[in-house]
């Protein structure tokens, strides 16, 4: 649900799960932590990442998913990602 959702409010996304879903600390509350890296890791517009992230609460995925746009982070937050993610979908930053 979350890669058809991707292909039709962020196509060309490239998208990373993060956080204790992947690394075996969640629990039954748990969100599910995206990170979402444009082509040329550009910043996402606004209003995109807004339809996204509705579309997202508008699903029926059994808990909460937080997507944050890997432009608009910091330089330590990125690092820390980066040591441990999951590739959800490809995209362009690459391209």
């Amino acid at each position: 649900m979350i890669e058809d959702l991707v292909d039709r409010f962020l196509p060309g996304v490239e998208v990373w799960a993060y956080g204790s879903r992947v690394n075996g600390q969640s629990h039954d509350a748990s969100d599910l932590d995206l990170v979402l890296r444009a082509p040329a890791l550009k910043p996402i517009p606004y209003r995109q990442l807004g339809d996204f992230t509705e579309a997202l609460t508008d699903s029926n995925i059994p808990f909460l998913v937080e997507a944050r746009d890997w432009a608009r982070l910091p330089e330590r937050f990125r690092r820390e990602i980066e040591r441990d993610y999951v590739l959800l979908t490809e995209g362009g930053p690459g391209s």
